[in-house]
């Protein structure tokens, strides 16, 4: 049975189960569409994910993005 990702938002803080060279897991969401935009908290580094290779890293949502719910 496959885990529910929760509905993702710009500016969310996700951790994901691989470690970073740099030795952090979180990563905040820059892009969203078939690939995830992410940048690494710990070196500032950007990558994109496919969402099907995002879904299977994913581990938790460690926050979510203040600024959208203020709007």
């Amino acid at each position: 049975m496959e885990k529910a990702i929760p509905a993702l938002e710009i500016g969310d803080i996700v951790e994901l189960r691989k470690k970073h060279p740099c030795g952090s897991t979180s990563w905040r969401v820059v892009r969203l569409g078939v690939d995830i935009g992410l940048v690494c908290l710990g070196c500032g580094r950007r990558i994109l994910l496919p969402r099907s290779q995002f879904n299977k890293q994913f581990k938790r949502l460690a926050a979510r993005n203040q600024d959208a719910r203020d709007a």
